[in-house]
């Protein structure tokens, strides 16, 4: 599949044998290995395109791994990855067993830093570059690559700041095309606008005020201006700043186009990039969707409510109240810290914050989250998206912790609704007259029902659900959970059926205290059943309150294990997990 020049480098000391002009061949070949691969396997796609000649580039002129790469996020680390060794396994990235969608240290040695979260490159590499000045490696170079959206971040910011007045030897590349996952929102946007046009006196260079020295704008697309700016650079010392202009999706024509929808397009013809045909008619829609549509549909009637998300508004689906309702849904960019204060800023002043957060990326706003808004007890609604495991993107997506990180914050409500009506209803209730804050977790992908769009009816706070009553053993599952223990329940002998009484909780917080003191009086046996973390979440709840009102029965957790879970198929990942329909019902028939 991957060119003849392609083919013999097996590591960046093969790409440097290559002539100036070979490598522009060798860009082709890059790219079209990419593309193919992806049309097939699915992933990132936009991103690595935007960046495949600055990749080579990097390896070209600098001496990796001796001199560290430091890849933001890694959405554009796929050309990294197939230059490094790792060419012939890259149809498995981001499979079972495969090679990780994002760089890894554990799986290569030019994979110098993990990196899943944005805006950690600067830090990282600094920290790599004033470690070596005290190891006395002071002829190492330190190159951290960071995109326009990352670099508005809060860390970033930090980064330089602390960068401009060290002696480090470090260079960032700003990998600047004016979009993330979606377009880059903010006053630096507008400056690195004006950067690409010549507009640039050194009374106004924000980085130049940082005390680095400033290099560009340079085409990230011509190989010749950037190894010849890479040559300067490496001479010299302290901290460096270079402005590299590129296009995401580049050499794909409908991948530069529709740049928002081909950062990960799914399946697509690869000669064409037109997108393979998926047909959801009849299927349920997605969570993600169904809170979008619902928010909208309430700010109609409530002026008080406002939407915010941090750089999401895409994956988060808030872009339809950014589209009906402008005025009243903000997209913050990448600034999860800042988007949790906001939103506790304007709760303050009687309005209804729903703010829309990856569950995975809530966790870097978690000082935010107990100091300005739970302390004060603001209601604020976060409304967490891709809680449990995500699938494909592995161990720095899976929102599988929120459950363990909230459960232990005063003041704050923890709902997980089972299916889609729960959700619009609990959305619904959250603007009625909330006190406090909530969260509300529901998962990636679809839903389970087809219907949804019911009257909306006031959910009671803390209030659990009897799904059906058994004889002998209690299964409490939290959100989507209820779908996996019906359907084992399901598969069960007739039997064996009655003996099983099923329990949607739906609070994580506050417990259902009155369901589960009828549940310790009628059931000998408990299990509980969450795609979270089991280690301090809603079952160890359970077995917290079971111990203080002197249960002496048998309580069994199921939950996501105590351990990193990598990247795979969300059914895949459960069964590792222990939390599939086939594990369940494994763990009912010993029971029985």
């Amino acid at each position: 599949m991957s060119g003849k020049l392609l083919n013999n480098i097996n590591s960046p000391k093969d790409l440097r044998k290559l002539s100036p002009e070979e490598l522009k061949s060798l860009a082709g070949e890059l790219r079209k290995f990419i593309i193919d691969i992806v049309a097939t396997k699915e992933g990132h796609l936009g991103a690595s395109l935007g960046v495949v000649e600055l990749t080579i580039a990097l390896h070209y002129a600098f001496n990796t791994p001796e001199d560290l790469l430091v890849w933001d996020v890694g959405h554009q680390a796929y050309g990294h990855k197939i230059l490094t060794g790792r060419r012939e396994v890259f149809e498995t990235n981001r499979r079972l067993n495969g090679i990780s969608g994002f760089p890894k240290r554990d799986e290569s040695i030019y994979d110098t830093f993990g990196t899943g979260h944005s805006s950690t490159s600067i830090s990282a590499a600094l920290g790599m570059a004033i470690a070596s000045n005290l190891k006395g490696e002071t002829a190492k170079q330190h190159i951290a690559i960071i995109g326009d959206a990352s670099i508005a971040s809060g860390m970033a910011f930090e980064g330089l700041n602390h960068a401009g007045v060290s002696k480090a030897n470090l260079l960032v590349v700003l990998n600047d095309n004016a979009i993330g996952i979606d377009p880059s929102v903010g006053a630096l946007k507008q400056y690195l606008t004006k950067a690409k046009v010549g507009y640039k006196p050194s009374q106004d260079n924000i980085i130049e005020a940082l005390n680095f020295r400033y290099f560009g704008p340079v085409d990230g697309h011509d190989l010749d201006s950037l190894l010849e700016t890479f040559s300067e650079l490496k001479k010299i010392r302290g901290p460096k700043f270079l402005h590299v202009i590129t296009t995401k999706g580049k050499g794909l024509k409908k991948a530069e186009e529709d740049q928002v929808k081909y950062h990960a397009p799914g399946k697509f013809q690869p000669d064409t990039g037109e997108l393979l045909p998926y047909d959801t008619k009849g299927l349920p829609l997605k969570y993600q969707d169904v809170f979008g549509l619902t928010l909208v549909e309430l700010a109609k009637s409530n002026e008080k409510i406002i939407g915010i998300t941090p750089a999401m508004p895409t994956g988060s689906s808030l872009k339809y109240m950014m589209e009906v309702f402008p005025e009243r849904a903000f997209d913050v960019g990448i600034a999860e810290q800042h988007a949790v204060t906001l939103a506790a800023g304007m709760a303050t002043r009687g309005f209804t914050v729903f703010c829309a957060i990856y569950s995975t990326f809530l966790q870097r706003a978690y000082d935010q989250l107990i100091h300005d808004v739970a302390i004060q007890n603001l209601p604020v609604v976060f409304c967490l998206d891709r809680a449990g495991l995500v699938g494909e993107d592995g161990a720095t997506h899976h929102g599988v912790f929120d459950i363990a990180y909230l459960r232990c914050i005063p003041n704050l409500i923890i709902a997980a609704p089972s299916n889609e009506v729960q959700l619009r209803n609990l959305l619904y209730t959250a603007q009625l007259n909330l006190k406090s804050p909530l969260a509300i977790r529901y998962p990636r992908g679809r839903g389970v029902k087809v219907e949804w769009e019911f009257p909306f009816k006031e959910v009671e706070i803390g209030k659990g659900l009897c799904l059906n009553e058994g004889s002998k053993i209690a299964i409490l599952s939290i959100g989507p959970m209820a779908a996996n223990v019906s359907e084992a329940i399901q598969k069960l002998e007739a039997s064996e059926k009655e003996k099983f009484g099923h329990y949607d909780m739906v609070f994580v917080k506050p417990l259902d205290k009155k369901l589960l003191q009828n549940i310790f009086r009628r059931y000998k046996t408990l299990i509980t059943v969450e795609d979270g973390a089991v280690k301090g979440g809603f079952g160890t709840a359970v077995l917290e309150f079971a111990s203080e009102m002197g249960f002496k029965g048998k309580i069994k957790c199921l939950g996501v294990p105590d351990k990193f879970i990598e990247q795979g198929k969300v059914t895949e990942l459960q069964e590792i997990s222990g939390i599939s329909v086939e594990n369940i019902l494994a763990q009912l028939k010993t029971l029985v």
